[in-house]
Formats: structure tokens, C-alpha cells, sequence
């Protein structure tokens, strides 16, 4: 993968989508069909053959686009610290990840058979995403500091909603690894962030073209 700031601006929008599902479920209990299946499948995208193909192409990528050009000129700032304290959150686990070689393996192993499940059921369902949930649950919470999800009591508290945020938290954990393997870093977020919001808006001006 080429360390550029193109490939780290997908990266971060696929991070950022994954945190506004997050946010969405938390709160609304209902996260939008075509970015929740982009978001969860790229955790089986192993040998992709770029970032944009890991979410299926760049429409797969539309909301976290979207999200992230909203979150450098917020309308909404409560909203918007929410999800930067869920990206950031994200972004920590992952260097806790990086470093820790046995959580490493034990997650891709742990992958790899939900993709057997994946296949066997011919894509992703309820049973595939309680499988991530529960991943999530044995190999990333240990790792520490949890992630508090803030939201509605009766979304929070139903087990199948619990299984899909900790299995979107997953994705945005596999987004935080591809932002930094093409080189991201705060200090680069926090120095680019006008290069980074226009590289979003030219792709989104391309969807809208599509």
C-alpha cells in the first residue's frame, strides 16, 4: 500500500463510517443497510488490492466520506465530539493492537473462521455479526481503555444491537490500521486537515458523477 495522503484520507472516511454507524445504532437503533455491509465486509477484505477496495469501491465509502467533510466544519459540535472521542478511541485500541502480537494473531485467526461462517451462509447476518461481536468482545476489550457507546438504554441493552456496534467497532478498528499503514498520524491529521477535506469532497464529487 502507498503511504499517501489519498490513501490515508479513504482510510480515515472508512473509520469515521464506522463510528457515525455506531453513533446511529446507539442512538436510533437503525444504521443504514449499504454502508453497515461495506463497513462489516471489509473485515474479510484480507488481500485487497487497495483501500477503496476493501469497502467494495468508493461508493462503499459514501457515508464515512460524507461524515468526515461534516466533522471538520461541524454543525452539530455535540455530535461531533462524540464521534471524534469514538474515532480517537479507535485510533488507541489499534496502537494497542499493533503492539501486542498475541491479540494479533488470536484476531485474524478468530477472522478468518467468521469467514467460514460468512461462506457457509453465503454473507452477513445475524449469526456472522454476534460471531464479530463476540471477537471483539474476547480480543479488543482486554486490550483497553473501553470504548463508552452513549445512547438510548433500549438499544444498548438488546444483545443483537450490542453484537453489531462491538462488530462496527471492529471495523473501525480495521480502518484505524489501514489509515496508519498509509502513514497517518494525528499530527499529519491535525496539519492537513483543508488537503484532507478537499481529497473527500473531489471524491465525492465523483460519486455524485457516478
Amino acid at each position: 500500500m502507498e503511504k499517501n495522503l489519498h490513501n490515508q484520507t479513504l482510510a480515515l472516511a472508512g473509520l469515521f463510517q464506522a463510528a457515525r454507524l455506531v453513533q446511529q445504532q446507539a442512538r436510533e437503533g437503525f444504521v443504514e443497510p449499504g454502508p453497515k455491509e461495506a463497513s462489516l465486509e471489509s473485515l474479510f477484505a484480507f488481500d485487497a488490492p487497495g483501500v477503496e477496495a476493501v469497502w467494495g469501491g468508493l461508493p462503499g465509502l459514501r457515508l464515512g466520506l460524507e461524515t468526515l467533510v461534516a466533522q471538520l466544519h461541524p454543525a452539530d459540535p455535540q455530535q461531533a465530539m462524540e464521534l471524534t472521542r469514538y474515532v480517537i478511541g479507535l485510533m488507541h485500541l489499534e496502537r494497542r493492537l499493533h503492539r501486542n502480537r498475541e491479540a494479533q494473531q488470536r484476531l485474524r485467526q478468530g477472522l478468518e473462521r467468521v469467514a467460514e461462517q460468512r461462506r457457509y451462509f453465503g454473507g452477513i447476518n445475524e449469526t456472522v455479526i454476534a460471531a464479530l461481536g463476540d471477537l471483539y468482545h474476547e480480543v479488543i476489550s482486554p486490550l483497553g481503555p473501553r470504548i463508552l457507546v452513549q445512547g438510548e438504554q433500549r438499544f444498548l441493552a438488546e444483545p443483537g444491537q450490542q453484537a453489531l456496534i462491538r462488530a462496527l467497532l471492529l471495523a473501525g478498528i480495521r480502518a484505524a490500521l489501514l489509515w496508519r499503514q498509509a502513514g497517518g498520524s494525528r499530527w499529519r491529521l491535525l496539519l492537513q486537515r483543508a488537503r484532507i477535506q478537499h481529497i473527500a469532497e473531489e471524491a465525492l464529487k465523483v460519486l455524485e458523477l457516478a
